[in-house]
């Protein structure tokens, strides 16, 4: 078996089944069940990172922005926001919002708070969500001079960062303390969508004008576009998951959602069969990726042994489509040691391996 080492940053891309995603506006990681979350209209469609819908979450919704806090689930459904329990999909409130006009993105704190853009009235508002069963609102921006779309929490300092729609939009903070807005960046991008930022202080920023992500460094000194495979398509509310340093991005132009897998030093390998299967870890600790290309639908069953041969666990076994997937083993043993995986797709089978 041949290794391959790079120090290049490698991204990779797949895209969902179509026909199941109808109206995606927005993505939303939630790590206490490892999944991420597709915000559909009329439902909120639960997929792994090999671009496979597993489902949807209950009865839960979400026609724009939704975040993961805790337990729950928050979601934009019209002029009102919408808590769910994240595992079950069962409706915990809805808030209705006063005197909205569009609800578009949504940003959180993680604990306490919630930041929802006005598109249409160019308003902020921010959501109490500290008690849990009776929460409260009030407008803190009442023109944010743009017209704002997605937005992101930047603990470190203290504001929230948010992207506007129309040309060369410019890329502006809420302080947290004052509600004063700043400039960070003027852009030469147009109609933002939106905005995330990764464990590293780089930010990306989706745009229909050009059809990209753009990645910015932390003073927003510096920009790059983020290849992804096939391209994107008027890609909407973007979601960067720290835990599996990948960027998920929803195309509401085809209804797909593409994810890019970073990581600073892959390690792989190819079997010495007729099937290809290459992995490595990501940044994020305890999370390893398997790799492997489809040439037509196949049953495909991943296996995970240890150093001895001894099978620990079946972690797939289902019917993937043609095409590039990559899926990710985030619940790894606890035991330090050599690990295989072994990847069957119909009567072909490749190995990779990792060291925990």
């Amino acid at each position: 078996m041949k290794r391959i080492l790079t120090c290049a940053i490698v991204a990779l891309s797949f895209s969902a089944f179509s026909q199941s995603l109808t109206s995606i506006e927005g993505v939303e990681y939630d790590p206490n069940n490892q999944i991420f979350l597709v915000g559909n209209g009329s439902n909120v469609v639960r997929m792994h990172s090999n671009a496979v819908p597993q489902g949807t979450l209950g009865n839960a919704q979400a026609n724009y922005g939704l975040e993961v806090v805790g337990s729950n689930l928050y979601s934009i459904v019209g002029s009102t926001i919408k808590c769910y329990d994240v595992t079950a999909g069962t409706l915990n409130w809805s808030l209705p919002l006063a005197g909205t006009s569009f609800l578009n993105g949504m940003a959180s704190d993680g604990a306490n708070r919630l930041w929802v853009s006005d598109f249409s009235a160019k308003k902020i508002y921010e959501v109490d969500i500290t008690d849990p069963v009776n929460p409260s609102y009030g407008v803190v921006v009442t023109n944010t001079g743009t017209t704002p779309n997605g937005l992101t929490y930047d603990a470190a300092n203290n504001r929230v960062v948010f992207v506007s729609w129309g040309s060369n939009s410019p890329i502006k903070a809420m302080d947290l303390t004052t509600y004063a807005l700043t400039t960070l960046t003027t852009t030469a991008l147009g109609n933002c969508d939106g905005i995330d930022h990764d464990a590293y202080g780089n930010y990306y920023v989706s745009s229909w004008s050009p059809n990209a992500v753009t990645k910015f460094s932390n003073e927003f000194t510096t920009s790059q576009t983020i290849t992804v495979s096939g391209g994107v398509s008027s890609a909407a509310d973007i979601c960067y998951a720290e835990e599996l340093d990948t960027l998920a991005i929803p195309c509401t132009g085809n209804n797909v959602v593409k994810f890019v897998g970073f990581n600073t030093a892959f390690l792989g390998e190819l079997s010495s069969t007729d099937f290809q299967v290459s992995g490595y870890p990501t940044q994020a600790s305890g999370v390893f990726n398997v790799n492997f290309s489809l040439a037509q639908p196949q049953v495909v069953r991943i296996e995970l042994f240890d150093i001895t041969g001894k099978k620990i666990e079946e972690v797939f076994n289902g019917t993937l489509p043609q095409g590039e997937h990559r899926y990710l083993l985030a619940s790894l043993p606890n035991e330090s040691g050599m690990y295989f995986v072994r990847v069957w797709a119909g009567m072909h089978m490749g190995i990779t391996h990792f060291v925990k």
